[in-house]
């Protein structure tokens, strides 16, 4: 679990544009999150964020060129609804697809997982459930907070999910006319409402999805425990207590890669996160890539720098000569 403390954030509400070329760097740059970033798919990142940020209530664009594995915990006792712009390839929330009728929500403090794919543009909402139950109430909308944030996904009707594009495409506009921040946040609010009014929880049918679900997760808290051992299929089936079929079936039907790519993935975005981090250590001159990548079980160091160099673009000591 991403460690999450703190509470609602207090702002103005001013647009903020951030940019960054390494995508747990863009992650740190949603004001009051607590992120990991894995990028899964070959080539330099450019990840954007646009934020306009109030008291208690957060609205953001995010786009994020490469596939990505996220790990996220928004701020406790508030809640995100998470709205692809249109006409996109398909993302996942905690493994269920997100179609052109559903929008992702979860409830803060609590970590969850999206799988994203390449060129991907994201609204995000984010409000106090406090904030957002008075405002529900002053306007005589009934909300149910426990099925609201039970199962991740909310089915809404397309003209609805348009028009609510349409608004946040307009607020978050650089150039936006010079609207009193109060009457921003109501707008936002009402928005945010009549998306409610309509949703239809969209909970996983079948046991299989929970099955597979869960032998994804036994597995990936083995791997997050054994980073640094050349970690086996069949040490996997074991501890899954599956078979090698079923384990790859439910990998790729949840994160949409393999066990193997999944390890692969996940420890050269370590090693990358420890190299950024050494970057910026500018009063360290000792650090080595070799010892890094071997901290992260790459031991033959000739084939970690072609897949490193394969999937982000650049050499690892290119990434080590970053400078604030």
């Amino acid at each position: 679990m991403l460690n999450m403390t703190e509470s609602a954030p207090k702002w103005g509400s001013a647009v903020r544009v951030s940019e960054a070329h390494d995508a747990d760097l863009h992650a740190s740059n949603l004001t009051n999150w607590q992120q990991e970033y894995d990028q899964t798919s070959r080539g330099s990142f450019y990840g954007r964020i646009v934020e306009l940020p109030f008291d208690g209530l957060q609205v953001f664009c995010e786009h994020t060129s490469q596939a990505l594995q996220q790990k996220c915990v928004v701020w406790p006792d508030s809640v995100w609804l998470g709205i692809p712009l249109a006409g996109q390839e398909p993302s996942k929330i905690n493994g269920l697809t997100i179609r052109p009728d559903t929008i992702m929500c979860r409830p803060g403090g609590g970590e969850f997982h999206l799988s994203t794919p390449a060129d991907y543009d994201l609204f995000g909402l984010v409000v106090d459930q406090s904030n957002l139950m008075a405002t529900a109430n002053i306007h005589g909308v009934d909300l149910n907070w426990k099925e609201l944030t039970e199962y991740g996904r909310l089915g809404v009707p397309e003209k609805t999910l348009n028009d609510v594009r349409f608004l946040l495409e307009r607020m978050l506009s650089v150039t936006q006319n010079e609207t009193p921040s109060r009457l921003q946040k109501d707008i936002v609010l009402m928005a945010l409402l009549e998306v409610l009014k309509v949703e239809t929880p969209q909970p996983a049918k079948t046991q299989s999805y929970h099955h597979r679900k869960k032998v994804v997760d036994c597995a990936r808290d083995f791997l997050d425990g054994h980073m640094d051992e050349p970690v086996t299929v069949t040490q996997l089936c074991e501890v899954a207590n599956v078979s090698r079929r079923t384990l790859q079936y439910s990998f790729e039907s949840i994160l949409d890669v393999s066990p193997i790519q999944y390890l692969r993935f996940t420890r050269l975005n370590g090693v990358r996160r420890a190299l950024v981090q050494a970057s910026f250590d500018t009063t360290s001159n000792s650090i080595n890539v070799s010892q890094i990548a071997a901290q992260w079980g790459f031991w033959h160091l000739s084939q970690f720098a072609k897949d490193y160099k394969q999937l982000f673009g650049e050499q690892p000591s290119q990434t080590l000569e970053w400078r604030c």
